[in-house]
């Protein structure tokens, strides 16, 4: 099973929209003011949005960042505020942390091989 994407109900389906292309997800469908979806810059991963009245701040999105700092300072420069920097957690991965404009909770994060194959992982991957 592969995981090909995540849909998020955004109140405003616009600002989702702007705030989504500005962290670099690509658009694939656009059907604002109802439906967007993306793919991300890097693998095959998709995400859409999808307009309607969520439970806001009940989702939280990952997304893998191979230079986390970097990326960051980018997004920073380009008007995205952040709720935490960058910073190293206990469970081996580094972490930003910011809210997307519905409240959805996204994380940017760097793991390398700590992200499928921590220290203490309980079944060997096959």
């Amino acid at each position: 099973m592969r995981l090909n994407q995540v849909t998020v109900t955004m109140p405003d389906l616009e600002a989702g929209w702007k705030f989504y292309r500005t962290l670099g997800l690509k658009p694939v469908v656009d059907a604002r003011p109802r439906y967007a979806r993306f793919v991300c810059p890097d693998g095959n991963s998709s995400f859409s949005l999808h307009q309607g009245q969520g439970g806001a701040g009940g989702t939280t999105m990952y997304f893998e960042c191979d230079d986390l700092d970097a990326t960051v300072g980018v997004l920073v420069n380009a008007g995205i505020v952040f709720a935490c920097g960058p910073e190293d957690k206990s469970w081996l991965w580094r972490e930003a942390e910011l809210f997307d404009p519905g409240g959805n909770r996204v994380i940017l994060y760097h793991a390398g091989s700590n992200r499928i194959d921590p220290p203490w992982k309980v079944l060997p991957i096959e």
